[in-house]
């Protein structure tokens, strides 16, 4: 009679150990599900960042383009206008 005992105590045991595989393997896939969303928001978000920093530098470098082409013209006139005052200055 122990011995059957034993038997049907281990038949049970072991079906909750089986339904406490299936539990941990169910754990495991959403556990991966959330890894790949985050993986893939965390990319998604990266790009975007990285889409925007070549923006930034383009919009950087047309800024400095115009910046420079600005000084150029503020010398420029300066210039013209030292001397014209020197021409007036010696009439």
């Amino acid at each position: 009679m122990e011995d059957g005992i034993s038997i049907s105590y281990l038949k049970v045991r072991i079906q909750e150990l089986e339904e406490k595989v299936e539990q941990l393997r169910l754990s495991r896939r959403v556990l991966m599900n959330l890894i790949e969303k985050i993986e893939k928001d965390k990319n998604g978000f990266l790009n975007r960042l990285e889409k925007e920093n070549r923006k930034l530098h383009k919009d950087n470098y047309r800024y400095a383009k115009r910046l420079l082409s600005k000084n150029r013209q503020i010398v420029d006139l300066e210039s013209k206008l030292q001397d014209n005052s020197s021409r007036n200055s010696a009439n």
